[in-house]
């Protein structure tokens, strides 16, 4: 998918034009770098500018607040992480018809991870949840509340229109079951922590032996119930990986129970909307449904 496709039908097009317009108006010392589309994702498109610079634009205007957010946490955070993550060089303004803040940042090199062709799941499930574990300890004083800190509960409505939605391409009847006993887990109630809020195949990057290089997309990080960062072991990791990355998380079963729900709902809800305008989501979405579908672990 080139990152000039409108995924969004009231969102702007988005090209290698207009970054070189955006960037020869707004800081003049770099307009003689290369601008090449890098990844066009389903709330941001990505430019590579010359051999160490990105810019990152908000294809939405909901992922504008989330791009706001990471100018103003990221380099807070990114000292006491793991691994990389993307702090924004320098903040552009709305100007040449594009509506919105967008970000500068150091490029950081390595791949989305191909689910069912992972070098090395159990390393990387390890990685994985030492980053949330990390991210999990920062002081969560003056943060912002993730907007994935509610409880499933309020995802009710949209997970039920989406499955009926999917009759005929899904299991419904499996779907709603799952989903009616996922509403009776207890909701979280341990302190606010932080969380990435959207550990998806496409907000990480890993090295060619499989390990995990980098995070990036925090839109939808802050503090609260940190649950939904449990998503990645149905989206990501193979069945096999998945209990060492429950054991490095202390995920309970409650927690566990829920984590599942959180990527079942997500995956449902994305298929409908997505599956006209970004295939490859589409598709992981359908892999995590078919995988929740087939899980027994709790």
């Amino acid at each position: 998918m080139c990152a000039a496709t409108r995924i969004h039908p009231d969102g702007p097009v988005v090209d290698a034009a207009l970054v070189r317009r955006l960037i020869a108006a707004q800081f003049p010392q770099w307009e003689r770098l290369p601008v090449t589309p890098a990844a066009a994702g389903a709330d941001n498109a990505m430019f590579r500018l010359g051999p160490e610079l990105a810019v990152r634009l908000p294809r939405v205007e909901w992922a504008a607040g989330g791009l706001r957010r990471e100018q103003q946490w990221l380099s807070r955070l990114a000292p006491r992480l793991p691994r990389p993550v993307p702090a924004p060089l320098a903040v552009g303004r709305p100007a040449a018809g594009y509506p919105w803040e967008w970000s500068v940042l150091h490029w950081l090199d390595g791949a989305n991870p191909v689910v069912h062709a992972l070098a090395a799941p159990q390393a990387l499930a390890r990685d994985l949840a030492g980053f949330v574990n990390a991210l999990r300890a920062v002081d969560p004083a003056g943060a912002p509340v993730s907007q994935r800190s509610v409880p499933l509960a309020s995802r009710d409505g949209a997970t039920r229109a989406a499955i009926a939605q999917l009759s005929g391409s899904i299991d419904t009847e499996a779907a709603t079951a799952l989903w009616d006993k996922a509403l009776r887990l207890p909701d979280y109630a341990g302190p606010p922590v932080w969380m990435h809020g959207d550990l998806t195949p496409g907000n990480l990057l890993i090295t060619d032996a499989g390990r995990l290089a980098a995070v990036i997309d925090f839109a939808l990080m802050g503090v609260g119930d940190p649950t939904a960062d449990l998503i990645a072991a149905w989206n990501l990791l193979p069945a096999t990986a998945r209990p060492a990355f429950r054991a490095a998380l202390h995920a309970d079963e409650a927690m566990w129970a829920r984590g599942r729900a959180w990527a079942f709902s997500l995956a449902l809800v994305t298929i409908p909307y997505y599956r006209h305008t970004d295939q490859a989501l589409t598709a992981n979405a359908r892999h995590v449904v078919r995988e929740v579908l087939a899980d027994r672990s709790v």
